[in-house]
């Protein structure tokens, strides 16, 4: 198995540059188009305005200091003003994004979150940022805007994020995870590994992270998967890698988590991948 590129880089998110939203100051949204080689990496910036990130092709995978997150081209990344951020490029991306002023942001939520991008809501967006920067906000494409706007507040939610640790220590052994996420090395080898009890791993990752550290090991394995999906990688072969006993059993979990099998997914057929 080839070493995923989902681990971590080390980026210094205490100081990060604003990244300058250029366009109109006055209008309420602002767009942005640009595409990304495979590989290519923005560092850690952040933005006065709340971004909207999507992505028409190619897989994203946004990070904060505490949160990671998968975006592929059937879904989007909410960004609320003045969060820093990196974003890593898997394949060819052809990046969208809106850059939306208080005002219109107002009914968004208040943390990063992955949203389910709907057909009407890509056409919209495809035709937003077409639009000349000085577009006619009282005019048709002012109407525009504001539908597009009405459709990214009705989205739902998806969850695929993966929260960090604060502790230096928990963050190697989680650097260390990442780098063979098919291993499925018992929970006491690890505490073995930071001089603790399992008892105290379990209660330290809890409070670090919000969630259990199998659960944060199957989140870790599920963003990959998605990941590898969206590049037209095998289920059979994700699952295999991915340290499944086989197909089956990755599905399972799949459909566990996100409601839906693994190639629905991504292929934008899904009825019901909310949580």
């Amino acid at each position: 198995m080839d070493k995923p590129p989902s681990r971590i880089a080390h980026a210094d998110f205490s100081d990060a540059p604003e990244n300058r939203v250029e366009g109109d100051p006055q209008r309420a949204v602002v767009t942005r188009r640009s595409t990304y080689d495979a590989g290519h990496r923005i560092d850690p910036h952040w933005h006065a305005r709340a971004q909207f990130i999507f992505a028409v092709a190619g897989t994203m995978r946004v990070r904060t200091a505490r949160h990671v997150w998968i975006v592929p081209s059937t879904r989007a990344l909410w960004i609320p003003a003045r969060t820093i951020h990196e974003v890593q490029m898997y394949g060819v991306v052809q990046m969208r994004s809106l850059y939306v002023n208080a005002a219109a942001a107002a009914r968004m939520p208040s943390t990063c979150v992955v949203l389910n991008v709907t057909p009407l809501l890509k056409e919209l967006i495809v035709r937003a940022v077409a639009l000349p920067a000085d577009y006619d906000e009282a005019g048709d494409d002012g109407l525009l805007m504001r539908l597009l706007m009405a459709e990214v507040r009705r989205l739902p939610p998806c969850a695929l994020d993966l929260p960090l640790p604060a502790s230096k220590d928990l963050m190697k052994l989680c650097e260390r995870l990442l780098a063979d996420l098919s291993s499925r090395r018992p929970c006491n080898l690890d505490a073995i590994e930071l001089k603790t009890s399992a008892r105290t791993l379990y209660r330290r990752f809890l409070r670090e992270t919000g969630i259990t550290f199998a659960r944060w090991k199957q989140q870790a394995r599920l963003l990959e998967s998605i990941r590898r999906l969206s590049e037209g990688t095998p289920v059979t072969t994700i699952a295999l890698d991915l340290g499944y006993e086989s197909p089956a059993a990755f599905s399972t979990m799949f459909r566990r988590s996100l409601g839906v099998a693994p190639r629905a997914f991504t292929s934008g057929n899904e009825k019901a991948a909310a949580r």
